[in-house]
């Protein structure tokens, strides 16, 4: 398996006052190709400060950062965000989706700075609605759709690059408990196609249906532990 992501001695300084506040204090870990990976921790233990680092939004203020074999490094913002939109598909808590923009042409909208004809955009954009079971909405505004339609959208946009990562967070966040189930599911079946999933939660219960969970406290890995995950 290629590795995806390999964090090496990652810490970011934050200047606050007199002193400041160190965010994450050395963090390291590796993930492979396929992986399904929860990073938890409680609200102030570095979770957001380490996915803005993984997403290439954010630098480190020491150590290294490599995403599928390209070390971040020196890089410059044009060449994160270069890099940030080629592997990573994002996807969040509040589903950022253009309220003016159909399903079909949100899904679409990456493809665009990709160069890609508007015919052959909008045919990938199907295909993808289609996939994450959203065939019959793809001329539906957001709102016109329900949270977890509106979330499924965002998954799809998320993939239509084909990504080395799908990077979600908090992705259940906005969601009940019946909708968040079905996103859940959706995440572990684009994880048994072979996606590399990466969530970042405060949620116990979403990180224990994952197969790993990195767990953060005060800017450090307090474990990294492997599981079988619970049944879909």
């Amino acid at each position: 398996m290629s590795v995806v992501i390999k964090v090496e001695g990652i810490k970011k300084f934050y200047p606050l006052g007199a002193e400041g506040v160190w965010a994450l204090r050395g963090v390291s870990f590796e993930i492979e190709q396929g992986e399904l990976v929860a990073i938890i921790g409680p609200s102030g233990s570095g979770k957001s400060t380490l996915m803005h680092i993984l997403g290439c939004l954010d630098v480190p203020t020491t150590g290294r950062y490599s995403l599928a074999g390209r070390d971040t490094t020196g890089l410059s913002d044009l060449e994160l965000a270069r890099l940030r939109n080629r592997e990573i598909g994002f996807v969040f808590q509040s589903f950022h989706l253009l309220p003016r923009y159909t399903a079909l042409e949100n899904v679409a909208l990456p493809l665009v700075y990709a160069g890609i004809s508007r015919r052959e955009r909008l045919k990938r954009a199907q295909a993808m609605l289609e996939a994450v079971g959203l065939g019959d909405r793809l001329h539906h505004r957001p709102n016109e759709l329900s949270g977890g339609q509106r979330q499924r959208v965002a998954i799809a946009r998320a993939l239509i690059n084909k990504p080395s990562l799908l990077l979600a967070d908090e992705p259940t966040g906005n969601l009940d408990s019946t909708t968040s189930e079905e996103i859940l599911r959706l995440f572990l079946e684009l994880n048994r196609q072979g996606h590399t999933v990466v969530i970042v939660t405060h949620e116990p219960d979403i990180a224990a249906r994952t197969h790993r969970q990195i767990v953060l406290r005060d800017g450090l890995v307090a474990e990294d532990r492997r599981s079988i995950a619970l049944p879909v």
